[in-house]
């Protein structure tokens, strides 16, 4: 699995479908692939704004962390692209608190996991591990 970070609209989905030459039916905006999905694709799969996936889940009562793992389990050549969203100001609102947090606490573990982790800024990836 890779992981890919950045900023909002740095670039980070041009980079990957780039790099890695994923066709455009292999990529999953704001949401996982269901098993069946995933296992009639070839090549790999990229999961772009699972930030915003988590988010949903969170509100729907799920559990992200779970199940990203297991995603990532039955996918391990996946490209996983996520947005920095722990900077600046902590938010009032204790949701907001919450979904920041467990993103952050999911990026971590997608991190440790990672074959490669990336940065992108302004279109060019930094790589981290």
């Amino acid at each position: 699995m890779k992981l890919i970070i950045g900023g909002y609209a740095q670039g980070k989905l041009n980079y990957a479908v780039t790099k890695y030459n994923v066709a455009e039916d292999h990529v999953f905006e704001s949401t996982l692939p269901t098993n069946e999905e995933a296992e009639k694709l070839e090549g790999k799969i990229i999961v772009s704004s699972i930030h915003k996936w988590i988010r949903k889940r969170i509100k729907e009562g799920g559990r992200p962390e779970e199940e990203i793992s297991s995603f990532v389990k039955k996918n391990p050549d996946c490209i996983i692209i996520c947005d920095e969203i722990g900077n600046g100001i902590v938010p009032m609102d204790p949701f907001e608190r919450v979904y920041r947090e467990r993103t952050g606490r999911i990026q971590v573990k997608l991190a440790a996991d990672a074959e490669e982790v990336e940065r992108v800024v302004c279109g060019i990836a930094q790589k981290i591990k």
